[in-house]
C-alpha cells in the first residue's frame, strides 16, 4: 500500500499510448553503488509502496540492475505495473546487444519497457551509432524483436548533438537536465525540448536537482519546488536518484502536489541561479557555445 493515500499524478509518455507516474526513481543514488544490496533494495520497495511506476538504470551503474533484479525476481507481479529503463554506451551493435543481454539476466526480466542510447555526446558519436553496424542498429533489431517495447537516447553535454539524435533517429524518447540552470543557460529547454514535443517524443527530465547540489533550503530552492520547477516545463517525467526510502517517500510527495510550479515561482528560481549557472551546469562538461 502506498505511504500517501494520494495518487501521485501521472503523465502520458509522449505518443507511445503509456501513462507513468510524473515522478520516477532516478539510476544514481544507492543504485548506483556495489555492496549495498539492503539498502539497495529498501529504496526499490519503497519506490513501489508509493505507486511510483517509473525506474531508470544502466548497464554501467554499478550494481543497479543486480539490485533490481533482486527485487524484480523474488516479486515478478509487481514488476509487471512498472515502467522499467535501462541504457547501453555500446556505440556498435555487437557490443550494445551483448549489453542489452546481460541488463535483461542482471535484472531477471524479459524485456524492457525503454532502452536508451546512452550519453551521447559528440559528432562521432552520432556518426559511429547511426553508421552501419552501428548500435542504432541493434535499437531497432530489439524493438523489432519485443525484447523491447520503446527506445531512446540520453544526453547531457551538448543539446546540439541530443537535438540532432532526435531529429534523426527514430526515438521514442529522449532524458536530458531539466533544471533552473538549464532554463538559465538555454540549450536543453530552448532546442531540445521544443523539438522533442513537436515530435512527440517522451521527455526523461534528470539532473533535476543537481546531484543534490542546487537543494538550498536557506535560500528557499527545496528538493521539492526543484522537481516541481521541472515539471512545470511539461516534460513526461522527473527522475531523481535516492539514498534512502525517506528521500523517496518526498519524490512521491513532490509528483503528488496538484500543480507545478507557478511562472512566478520558476523565474525566482531562475533568478536565483543565473549569476552561477556556467559552473553549476557541471554535467555539461566543456559548455558549448548557444544561442538561446
Amino acid at each position: 500500500m502506498p505511504m500517501n493515500n494520494s495518487e501521485i499524478k501521472t503523465r502520458p509518455f509522449g505518443n507511445t499510448g503509456e501513462i507513468v507516474t510524473c515522478v520516477g526513481l532516478g539510476g544514481e543514488g544507492v543504485l548506483r553503488t556495489t555492496g549495498k544490496a539492503d539498502a539497495a533494495r529498501a529504496v526499490i520497495r519503497t519506490a513501489i509502496a508509493e505507486n511510483i511506476t517509473y525506474y531508470d538504470c544502466a548497464r554501467v551503474y554499478a550494481d543497479s540492475e543486480r539490485y533490481y533484479g533482486s527485487v524484480w525476481g523474488d516479486a515478478p507481479d509487481a514488476r509487471a505495473g512498472i515502467f522499467q529503463a535501462s541504457k547501453s554506451a555500446g556505440r556498435d551493435k555487437k557490443s550494445a546487444l551483448k549489453d542489452l543481454d546481460e541488463t535483461l539476466a542482471r535484472m531477471q526480466i524479459d524485456h524492457l519497457d525503454l532502452w536508451q542510447i546512452h550519453d551521447v555526446r559528440t559528432h562521432d558519436d552520432l556518426a559511429r551509432i547511426a553508421g552501419p553496424g552501428g548500435a542504432l542498429e541493434a535499437f531497432i533489431a530489439a524493438k523489432k524483436a519485443g525484447k523491447v517495447k520503446f527506445i531512446g537516447v540520453t544526453g547531457h553535454h551538448d543539446p546540439m548533438i541530443l537535438t540532432q539524435a532526435i531529429t534523426d533517429w527514430p526515438v521514442d524518447a529522449v532524458m536530458m537536465p531539466v533544471n533552473p540552470v538549464e532554463a538559465a543557460l538555454g540549450g536543453f529547454l530552448t532546442q531540445t525540448l521544443p523539438a522533442a514535443t513537436e515530435k512527440g517524443v517522451a521527455v526523461i527530465g534528470m539532473k533535476v536537482l543537481g546531484a543534490g547540489h542546487y537543494i538550498n533550503e536557506k535560500l528557499g530552492a527545496s528538493a521539492q519546488l526543484l522537481v516541481r520547477f521541472a515539471l512545470a516545463q511539461g516534460i513526461s517525467v522527473a527522475i531523481a536518484g535516492c539514498a534512502t526510502p525517506y528521500e523517496v517517500a518526498a519524490l512521491a510527495e513532490a509528483g503528488r502536489i496538484p500543480e507545478p510550479l507557478d511562472r512566478a515561482g520558476q523565474d525566482r528560481l531562475i533568478e536565483m541561479f543565473r549569476p552561477y549557472a556556467g559552473r553549476l551546469a557541471f554535467y555539461r562538461g566543456v559548455i558549448p557555445s548557444i544561442v538561446p
